[in-house]
């Protein structure tokens, strides 16, 4: 979340410097929110459901492929 507002901060000073346009400004500046608001997103999603991650046991989620473990 941090690196997006950071990108939005220098957005700002290249508007201001005009190294970029406005539409170029306002594209970097939407883009950055929809990343920092992915990043809150998945935060969430894995502070909520982090006891279901547990390591070094087999889950949903990392359960060794079937077709190699008959190997």
């Amino acid at each position: 979340m941090c690196s997006a507002t950071e990108v939005q901060s220098e957005a700002y000073v290249a508007l201001d410097q005009k190294y970029i346009g406005e539409e170029t400004f306002n594209h970097i500046y939407e883009q950055a929110e929809r990343v920092s608001k992915l990043d809150s997103g998945l935060i969430t999603y894995l502070l909520q459901n982090r006891s279901s991650f547990k390591p070094n046991e087999p889950n949903k989620h990392n359960k060794p492929n079937e077709a190699k473990k008959r190997i």
